[in-house]
């Protein structure tokens, strides 16, 4: 039985993946480092302190690292972050979960303040029974100290009754990195394949889909062993 689910935030709950990767993008080509827009989306999900290692020359990397991730921080907080939007049915999914018995929490490599707005955004900050951001975790994802911070704030539940719902194999990767099943949801636009091989169980197209069903079917919408087929096949 599911006890515990852990939803990321940033490609799951909240549609800003394409908004991070074009602040990335222009922050990166403001400090002369020119890339194409997927290379740059591809990435999106790690933390700062994996994103820029993979993205900026290594001879470049100690000269621009702190400007340039201030530079981003701005951009993407006066110019993007006012036009993320919440996915449809996020908080119908979270009251029908509590509903049913289960905490829920929430774990984002963002910082504080900007957790605090997506959570207005998707109009359930009054739902969750946990938090964590980018300040309570020394490493971000593909890491898993975020997912270990939630847990902690839990009260480490048994990790076989946790899942981590995810968009990016990221995610994916941290949660199995924790021992916590993780679930995917295609609305952050990673592929399913690259979700399945980053571990995922069962992958939802997006939360209303993963709402759908989990009304048709329980916990198994939440990775129960041979579920994945029959929910990849209906999409």
């Amino acid at each position: 039985m599911v006890d515990v689910v852990v939803f990321d935030v940033d490609g799951t709950l909240v549609d800003s993946v394409d908004l991070h990767a074009r602040a990335w993008r222009e922050a990166l080509a403001h400090f002369g480092i020119e890339l194409p827009y997927e290379e740059v989306r591809v990435h999106i999900g790690m933390g700062a302190d994996q994103l820029l290692p993979a993205l900026v020359p290594a001879e470049r990397l100690e000269e621009v690292a702190g400007p340039l991730s201030a530079f981003r921080e701005r951009l993407y907080r006066e110019a993007y972050r006012p036009q993320v939007s919440a996915f449809p049915a996020v908080r119908r999914l979270v009251a029908r979960l509590r509903g049913e018995g289960k905490r829920v929490a929430v774990a984002s490599s963002a910082k504080e303040d900007e957790l605090a707005h997506y959570l207005r955004v998707a109009a359930i900050d009054d739902l969750v029974d946990a938090a964590t951001s980018a300040g309570d975790a020394y490493r971000t994802t593909p890491h898993p100290d975020v997912f270990e911070a939630v847990l902690d704030a839990l009260g480490q539940p048994p990790r076989a009754a946790c899942r981590v719902v995810g968009a990016t194999p990221w995610e994916a990767t941290a949660a199995v990195r924790a021992g916590v099943v993780p679930v995917g949801v295609l609305c952050g636009g990673f592929p399913l394949e690259v979700l399945r091989r980053a571990g995922c169980a069962v992958i939802h197209r997006d939360p209303a889909a993963l709402l759908a069903a989990y009304e048709w079917h329980g916990d198994a919408a939440l990775g129960e062993e041979g579920f994945y087929e029959e929910v990849s096949d209906a999409l």
